[in-house]
């Protein structure tokens, strides 16, 4: 539950929730854990953490900004091709 793991390595992925349990589903993960092997076989540990992150200089959602920035370089993009008469 909750982990990936290759048996003949040891090697293995496990994701746990808020409340510190493991989970087999992702957007419940808070946090996780890989496990892995170096050459002299010692168990190497890595943890991360999934987290929201507020952008305080911004004053629109990160997905609206990304909309503009897309829009943003469509227009250059339309402009470049009109210069070029490409379009």
């Amino acid at each position: 539950m909750g982990e990936t793991t290759d048996v003949k390595t040891g090697d293995g992925a496990f994701l746990f929730d808020a409340e510190g349990n493991r989970t087999d589903d992702p957007s419940k993960a808070v946090r996780g854990e890989v496990v892995s092997q170096d050459a002299q076989g010692r168990a190497r540990r890595t943890w991360f953490l999934f987290e929201e992150v507020e952008i305080k200089w911004l004053p629109v959602s990160e997905s609206a900004f990304l909309l503009w920035v897309l829009a943003a370089l469509f227009g250059v993009w339309l402009v470049i091709g009109v210069l070029l008469g490409l379009i």
